[in-house]
Order: C-alpha cells, then sequence, then structure tokens
C-alpha cells in the first residue's frame, strides 16, 4: 500500500517540509522523489506539482544530488511541456539560481577559509610549507578551492548538460534552450572554464547534427522559420565572443564554420553588425593562427561592411581602420613555408582544400592574393585615409627601388609602428616581407655579395635582427617557394644570384618595383620584340606600307558610315526580337514551372504518404521484433540464471548450446535432480568421515596420554624454578624502591608545610570560584525558570481567552439556530393555525349551504304542492292559459324569448313555478340577457346562490357554461363546470 502522501501531493510537501524541519532531509527527498516519478503525477494539475517540483528542486542542490535533478525535470517536461511552457522555465530557473547561489557561498568561504589560515601576516613562510608548496605544485588557496569551490562548480555544470539535454530539439523549449544556452556561456567566462566551454561547445554541435533525426517529430526544429535560425545564430555568435574572450582559436574557428552553416541555409541575408562581428573575429582568428593572407582578407571584409553600415565612424577611426587594413596585407609573407613548389610541382590537395575551405567562410568566389588585397585597396583610394608612415611603408615596399637603404628607412617606420599595440603584432611578418624585398632588389642589381654586406644592410634592431642561420634558411625556403634564385658559397661566404634563362612566368607579381626585365623575360619575349622592332623598321624603309594602312583606314571608315542607320534598324530589330523570345521562353518556363510545381506537389504527397506508410511499418515491425527480442532475451536470462545456480551449486558445467537448446523446465528439473544427488552423496561422505575422526581421535588421545604426563613433569620443575627466581628478583627490586622513596620522603619532607599551605589555598581559592558559578547558575536557572512560568501564563491566559472565543462564538451560533428553529415551528404553528381556521370556516359555510339547501328544498316542496293543488282545483285557467300562448297563470313569470313559442308536449317540459321549459335548457347567460330591468327572478336568485337545484337533480347539461354542475357541483371546487355562474367559481 503506498503512503498516505502519494495520492495527495500537497501532504507529500508538508510531509517533506515537517522533515526538512527535523533535519532530515535526504528522507524529504526521497519522499518528493516518488511524488515526482510515480505514474500519477501526469494526472496532477500543474498548480500542485510546481511548488513540489520546487522544494524537489531545492533539496536535491542542497544535497547536490544531480541525477535526482536530471529524473525529475525529465519527468516534469513530460508533464508540463503540453500545457505549460512558463512552469518549467520557473523550474529551471530556480535550479540555475539555486546552483549559482551555491557556487558563490563556496567561493566566499574558500576566501574566508584562506584569510583564516594566515593566522600571523607578519610571520614568514615557514620551511614545511615551503616543501609542500614545492612538492604538491599548488597553493594553499588552490587546494582550498578545490575541496571547497570544484565540488559545486561540478555540480552547476551538471545541472547546465542537464537542463541543455532535457530542452534540445523542441519547438516549444527553444526560448528556453538558447537563454539557458547563454547562461552557461557566462558560466564558462565567469569561472575561466577553458574544458567545460570546449564541451558544451560539443554539446550544441550535437544537438545541431542531430536535428535532422528528429524532423519527422511532432514540435520539432524547423530552421526554415526565420526567428527560430535567428535564435540560433545569436547563440552562435555568443559562443563566438566567448571563445575568443577565453582564446580558445579553435574552438573560435569551429564556431565561425557553425556561423556559416547557418547563414547558408537563411532564406534572409544577415545583419550588417553580425557580419561586422563574424569578420571580427575571424580576423582575431587569422592572427593568432599566423595566416595572414587571410588576416588581411577578413579586414577587409570587415572594413567594407563597417564603411557601409556605421554612419557614426569618425575620421580618426576611418584613418585607423584603412592603415590596418593596408598594414595587414603589407605583412603578408611572400615567402611561406609551404613545401610546394608552385609553377613546377603540382599544388598539393589538402592545401588546396583548406585555401577552399577559408575562402568560403569568407564568402569569397576565388583565393584571396596579396596582390590582389593590394590592388582593392588602391582602388578604393585607401592611400589618401591611411596614416603617413603607413604610407611611405607601402612606398617603400612597393613603389620605390633601394636596396642599400630599405631597412634604414623602414627602421623609424617600425619603431612608431611597434608602439601602436594594435599595430605591433604586424611587425614581425613585415621583416620578412622587408627582407624578401632586400634579396629581390639586390638580385637585380648584383650578381654576387658578399654575407657580411647582406647582414649589414638587414640590420634591424633587436629581438628582429637576423643572423647568418636564420637568412641561409630564409634564402632556401624561397628558392623552394620559387621566389628567389640564390646560390650561397659557403667557402667564399658569399650569395650568388643566379639567371634561370627558362624559367616559367610567375602567377602573379611578387617582386615589387623592378629596375629592369630579367633575362628570363628578356628571352620569354625575344620573338614579340624582335616583330614588333621589324615592323617599326619595315614602315619607315617602305612608306607605302604606311599609305596602304591609311587607304584602308579611310575605307573602312566610309564603309562603317554607310551601314550605321541599316545596323542600327537591325539592332532594334534584334533587339525586338529578343524581347519576343524573351517572352516565349518565360511564358513557357513559367508554365513549366507550374507544371513541375504541380508534380513535384503530388509527387511529395506520395512521397510522404509512402513514406509515413513506411515509417509505421518499419515501426510496427521494429516493435514486433522488440518485444520478440525482449521475450527471447528473458527466456535466455532465465536459463542463464538457472544454469548458473546449477553450475554454483552442483559444480556441472553446462555447454552454451546445452543452454540455448534447453528450456526453463529442463533445466529445472536438472537441477532438482543433481542436488538430490549431491546431498546423496554428501551425507554418505558424512558418515564415513565422522566414522574415521572418531577412530583417529581415539587413537590419538591413546598416545597422548604418556606424553602428556612427562610435560606434566617437566612444566612443574620450570614453574618452581621460575618462581624462586622471580620472587628473588621482586625482593631485590622492592628493596631499591623503598631505600629510593626514603630518600625522596627526606627530600621533600622539607617542602611539605609549604605545599599544604599552597594547596589550602587553591582549595579556598577553587571552591570561592565553584561556589560563585555555582551561584550565577542558580541565578540564571531561576531566572529561566520565571521566565518560562511567565512564557506558560501568557500562552495559558491567551489559550483560555481564546477557547472562551470559541464557546461565546459556539454559544452564539447555538442560540442563533435556536432562535431560527424556534421561528420556523412559530410559522409552521401559524401555518397550521391557518389551516385549521380556514378549514373551519370552509365547514361552517358547507353548514350553511347545506341549511339553506334543506329550506330551499322544503320551500320548493310546498310551492310543488300548492300548485299541484291549484291545478287540480281549476282547469279551465290552465286551457285558457294554453291558449293564451302558454304563460302560465297567477302571475308566474315567463321569459320574453318564450312568450311566443308553441307549448311543448308534456314529456318535455320541466316544472318551474308552474312554468314550462325544454330540457337541457340553461339558466345561464341567455336567459340573463332577457331579464328586464329591475324584475323579478327568483331563478336567477336562486342560480346566483349556488344554482343548486339542477345539480341535485342531475339535469342534462350540467358542468357547462351556464353555470349548471353536475353532481355535487355546489360544494366548493366540486363542480365540473367553470363557466359563469357556475357553483365553482361561486362558493
Amino acid at each position: 500500500m503506498p503512503p498516505f502522501y502519494a495520492v495527495k501531493p500537497d501532504n507529500a510537501l508538508k510531509r517533506a517540509e515537517e522533515l526538512c524541519q527535523a533535519g532530515q532531509d535526504e528522507v524529504a527527498l526521497q519522499a518528493l522523489h516518488e511524488v515526482v516519478l510515480s505514474k500519477r503525477s501526469r494526472s496532477y494539475a500543474l498548480t500542485m506539482m510546481e511548488p513540489i517540483m520546487l522544494k524537489y528542486i531545492e533539496l536535491c542542490v542542497d544535497l547536490r544530488k544531480g541525477k535526482m535533478v536530471k529524473e525529475g525535470l525529465h519527468q516534469y517536461r513530460n508533464i508540463a511541456q503540453n500545457t505549460s511552457v512558463n512552469s518549467i522555465e520557473t523550474v529551471i530557473n530556480k535550479l540555475l539560481e539555486l546552483a549559482e547561489q551555491k557556487v558563490g557561498e563556496a567561493r566566499t568561504k574558500a576566501d574566508q577559509i584562506a584569510v583564516d589560515y594566515i593566522d600571523d601576516l607578519e610571520a614568514s613562510e615557514t620551511p614545511e610549507s615551503i616543501m609542500l608548496s614545492t612538492v604538491s605544485g599548488e597553493q594553499t588557496k588552490d587546494r582550498t578551492d578545490r575541496a571547497v569551490v570544484t565540488p559545486w562548480l561540478k555540480f552547476l555544470w551538471e545541472a547546465y548538460r542537464t537542463v541543455l539535454d532535457m530542452l534540445r530539439n523542441n519547438a516549444r523549449l527553444e526560448t528556453l534552450y538558447h537563454s539557458v544556452t547563454n547562461k552557461a556561456f557566462s558560466f564558462c567566462l565567469t569561472y575561466s572554464r577553458k574544458t567545460e566551454f570546449r564541451r558544451l561547445c560539443e554539446i550544441l554541435r550535437n544537438h545541431f547534427q542531430n536535428m535532422s533525426k528528429y524532423s519527422h517529430q511532432p514540435h520539432s526544429i524547423n530552421l526554415n522559420d526565420p526567428e527560430t535560425l535567428q535564435q540560433y545564430l545569436d547563440a552562435r555568435f555568443t559562443q563566438l565572443n566567448a571563445a575568443a574572450e577565453l582564446e580558445l582559436w579553435q574552438e573560435a574557428f569551429k564556431s565561425v564554420e557553425d556561423i556559416h552553416i547557418l547563414l547558408t541555409t537563411s532564406k534572409r541575408p544577415p545583419k550588417p553588425f553580425m557580419m561586422a562581428n563574424y569578420y571580427e573575429k575571424l580576423t582575431k582568428i587569422f592572427m593568432v593562427s599566423e595566416d595572414y593572407l587571410f588576416h588581411s582578407a577578413a579586414w577587409n571584409r570587415y572594413s567594407n561592411i563597417e564603411r557601409m553600415f556605421n554612419k557614426n565612424l569618425t575620421d580618426e577611426e576611418q584613418s585607423r581602420m584603412a592603415s590596418i587594413v593596408l598594414l595587414s596585407a603589407l605583412a603578408i609573407p611572400i615567402i611561406t613555408t609551404t613545401k610546394t613548389r608552385p609553377g613546377y610541382v603540382e599544388a598539393d590537395e589538402q592545401r588546396i582544400q583548406k585555401l577552399n575551405r577559408l575562402s568560403m567562410l569568407m564568402g569569397l568566389p576565388y583565393h584571396p592574393t596579396r596582390t590582389g588585397l593590394l590592388k582593392e585597396a588602391l582602388n578604393k583610394n585607401i592611400l589618401s585615409r591611411v596614416r603617413p608612415e603607413i604610407r611611405d611603408l607601402y612606398n617603400i615596399l612597393e613603389v620605390q627601388f633601394h636596396p642599400l637603404s630599405i631597412c634604414k628607412k623602414i627602421n623609424p617606420i617600425m619603431t612608431k609602428l611597434s608602439e601602436d599595440p594594435d599595430m605591433a603584432r604586424y611587425v614581425r611578418p613585415l621583416h620578412q616581407v622587408i627582407l624578401t624585398r632586400l634579396l629581390q632588389q639586390l638580385s637585380q642589381v648584383y650578381t654576387t655579395v658578399k654575407l657580411d654586406f647582406v647582414l649589414q644592410l638587414a640590420s634591424f634592431p633587436e629581438p628582429y635582427n637576423y643572423d647568418a642561420a636564420t637568412i641561409e634558411k630564409f634564402i632556401m625556403n624561397g628558392c623552394k617557394r620559387g621566389e628567389l634564385n640564390i646560390r650561397i658559397d659557403h667557402a667564399s661566404q658569399s650569395l650568388m644570384f643566379e639567371t634561370d634563362l627558362f624559367a616559367p612566368p610567375k602567377d602573379t607579381v611578387t617582386e615589387g618595383m623592378q629596375l629592369q626585365s630579367s633575362p628570363a623575360d628578356l628571352m620569354r619575349t625575344q620573338l614579340s620584340r624582335l616583330g614588333n622592332r621589324l615592323g617599326a623598321v619595315a614602315q619607315m624603309i617602305d612608306p607605302t606600307v604606311k599609305e596602304h594602312a591609311t587607304k584602308n583606314k579611310q575605307e573602312a571608315l566610309q564603309k562603317a558610315l554607310k551601314g550605321v542607320e541599316q545596323e542600327h534598324k537591325a539592332m532594334l530589330a534584334r533587339k525586338g526580337e529578343i524581347e519576343r523570345r524573351k517572352e516565349i521562353i518565360e511564358s513557357e518556363l513559367s508554365r513549366r514551372e507550374k507544371q513541375a510545381a504541380q508534380e513535384r506537389a503530388i509527387a511529395a504527397q506520395k512521397k510522404a504518404e509512402a513514406e509515413k506508410k513506411r515509417v509505421e511499418e518499419e515501426q510496427r515491425r521494429r516493435e514486433e521484433e522488440r518485444l520478440k527480442r525482449v521475450q527471447e532475451e528473458i527466456a535466455r536470462d532465465q536459463a542463464k540464471r538457472i544454469a548458473e545456480e546449477i553450475t554454483a551449486k552442483t559444480g556441472l558445467q553446462l555447454k552454451p548450446e546445452e543452454i540455448e537448446n534447453s528450456d526453463v523446465k529442463t533445466l529445472l528439473d536438472l537441477k532438482v535432480s543433481r542436488l538430490q544427488t549431491e546431498q546423496k552423496e554428501l551425507s554418505d561422505r558424512l558418515k564415513q568421515i565422522g566414522k574415521r575422526i572418531d577412530h583417529i581421535e581415539r587413537a590419538y588421545r591413546k598416545e597422548e596420554i604418556p606424553l602428556l604426563e612427562k610435560d606434566f613433569e617437566r612444566q612443574q620443575k620450570e614453574d618452581k624454578a621460575f618462581y624462586q627466581a622471580s620472587c628473588k628478583a621482586e625482593l631485590e627490586t622492592s628493596k631499591a624502591q623503598h631505600e629510593e622513596n626514603m630518600k625522596l620522603k627526606s627530600r621533600l619532607s622539607r617542602i611539605l608545610d609549604d605545599y599544604l599551605v599552597y594547596k589550602k589555598q587553591q582549595q579556598d581559592k577553587l571552591q570561592s570560584a565553584v561556589e560563585a558559578q555555582q551561584r550565577a547558575v542558580e541565578e540564571a536557572i531561576e531566572k529561566e525558570k520565571q521566565e518560562r512560568i511567565a512564557l506558560w501564563r501568557e500562552k495559558r491566559d491567551e489559550l483560555i481567552k481564546q477557547r472562551e472565543a470559541e464557546e461565546a462564538a459556539r454559544k452564539q451560533k447555538e442560540e442563533e439556530e435556536r432562535r431560527l428553529r424556534e421561528e420556523q415551528e412559530r410559522k409552521e404553528a401559524e401555518r397550521a393555525e391557518q389551516l385549521a381556521r380556514e378549514k373551519a370556516e370552509r365547514e361552517e359555510i358547507n353548514r350553511k349551504q347545506d341549511e339553506i339547501a334543506r329550506k330551499q328544498r322544503e320551500k320548493e316542496a310546498e310551492i310543488e304542492a300548492r300548485m299541484a293543488q291549484r291545478r287540480q282545483a281549476s282547469p279551465a285557467p290552465a286551457a285558457a292559459a294554453a291558449a293564451s300562448g302558454g304563460r302560465p297563470s297567477g302571475g308566474a313569470y315567463v321569459p320574453p324569448s318564450r312568450r311566443n313559442q308553441p307549448p311543448a308536449g308534456g314529456d318535455e317540459r320541466d316544472s318551474w313555478r308552474s312554468g314550462s321549459r325544454p330540457l337541457g335548457a340553461s339558466f345561464g347567460s341567455n336567459r340573463d340577457r332577457d331579464r328586464r330591468p329591475g324584475g323579478f327572478d327568483r331563478g336567477g336568485e336562486r342560480e346566483r346562490e349556488g344554482g343548486w337545484q339542477t345539480a341535485r337533480r342531475g339535469a342534462p347539461g350540467g358542468g357547462g357554461r351556464d353555470g349548471d354542475s353536475g353532481a355535487g357541483g355546489w360544494r366548493r371546487g366540486g363542480g365540473a363546470g367553470r363557466g359563469p355562474g357556475s357553483s365553482g367559481s361561486r362558493w
């Protein structure tokens, strides 16, 4: 049964807080760990899980449980990523904030330990500390940091790795991923963690490379989204800046490659300030790698972007940037250390690939060269903006020809450049360029020079001065490179400038200013120069040649003038034809593109459906194979485990093929049978061993008895001698000790009185101190006791007041409930009394109605009897009444509507005061309509009194709109009719 807090997370949080207050952080963390990793946690609301995760993270950080942090974060990501990304961000920020806080506290503690360790500021180093520092190779603070700070740094780094691994390749967590990445870079910069920075770059690079693997999953990263791509670019630029600040140039170059991949993926042009930062970091990378060619190219691209898009550049900044661009181009070494020789041997493939790779990173369509960069700088009129010393340096190296004074002219410029920290890094490569120009210009003037003379000309200030060995090595490298053609004569210590008449022409001009053409150039251009000179001589000797040429020129001009108009028309027609064909081609291309787009869409749809089907089939097949492998693996493991148990317990070695071919039941049977056999063998062997041991032991004891007796006698003798010797030695030692003690007593007896006095004084002093301490302790105890009594009384009074208030509230609540209950009972009693009164009134009304009805019946019976007597006594008046239209005699009322009607038959007449009316006629509205105003109508009066007569008789038509009702219609609510005059409405 799970713990009681496993069902409700709130209980787990409260339990964890209680355990933390009790100092049981490990138990509290384990309780929260079970809640976070339980399957029920997916059904909990985030409002309940977020406080638990925050507490869980806090405990994990306090206890440095990195593995539990990883498990909890992955579980919480699966819970919250579909509903609330902000909750994940809150938890992760909490983790990183606590980890960074712990690192800060550890650094403060380490600094305090280092300060506390120096107890004496004036004390010098001890020999032990000097030896320890010599052996260990680290200072005290380093050891303290390693013991106190390093574990928390490691935990913070693991937290960053865990968070990045959790957030990778998820579009919903993309913003949070880049935020944590920037924090990780800040961590590496703050604590100068170069190793962790390399690992971080590798982790991010792997995440980017694995992005295509997860492209089919939902919420995968889409680099076609401009915002997503921009975030990745910002992260890589932050990585590039951090690598440059940490001086990890290899990682910086890899970051540049990552940025270039993203830039080629982007469909939008990158922002200018980003590209400026990109080329600025490339300048630093190439300078560190001493690749001055691409360093100058990067400076060239950087300056172009800054001049085009940065409108806030001052003239001084522009001049400084132009000076660095030109200086970096001049500092490109003419003679490199490449082992290949262009023009004679094919270029190394690796070098070509490197140049292609770097040119691609620079965005250049071709490989940059020193000559090309200088020409590009001159085309932009950069000489007008550079510093004067840089302009003079360019003129000396590339324009002027002065081999004997080139170094003297350049030394002041080099001194001035060395004073500028940004330009001082170009001084060393510039000296190589100067030496190359010196040797090239000397080769145009001299055929042989002394090495000492060259050393004198190439004199530079320290530390840039060259010795003979360095110049010789430089010349050999230049000869391999093909830039120099010099032979060194060590016997005469001279340099011989040789000329190869049949040397091929160079692809690039690297010799600078030339005083005259070289013999190789003269040999290559000999035929062309001979032809030009012979042509000039022929024109001078034969004047007709010149005249013929002039005539041909004039004829050509006339023909051209004649064909101008026609050619113009033809050009216009051709232009129209070109436009028409362009339109046709464009329409055809548009149609083909649409058709191709439709075909691609259809093909893509089919491909997607096929791919989806294939993926589903593949997943199903893999799942089946996985289940099958799992089952087989379980069976193999079980069989292997049983076989190992058999081997361990029985020693029976089973072959692998037997294990593979046997099932679990067979192995179990084999195990049982083998165990039974071994048990039986062991039992038999133990019985035999027991018998043999009994016989041997009995024989040993028989042989041992005489030997033991002899040994006992010998031991008695030895013990007696030893006892006598020891007694004698102890007696002598005791005598000597007694004598020494007596001497000591006589010597100490002289100070015994002083000792007793001093002892008494010390005892009195200690007694008084003890008594004072006891009094102080008793007073403190009494004070604490009184304070606790007062505190207890205050708490008791508060508790009494609280209970009295609760009792008053309870009584008030009960009084209110009692009052409401009495009010309700009173209302119910009044309601019952009202109902009883209404019932009595109804009964009284019914009684009165019954009395009225009884009297009415008696009166009617009396009237009918009287009318019957009248009819029997006088029949003539009845005939007269019939002759007079059926009007009754004796003053009976006849309605006007019936006065002119013929008399009805006896069967259809109904007596009503000796009057007659048809059966079914009502006493309703028709009768009331025919009443005369003020007339006496007893029938209407009786009807108003209840219309009970017809109801009692059950006359036809009862219950209609004339007020007649059926049986019992005169009672209240008893009639079926509800029309005007009905008994239901009357009563």
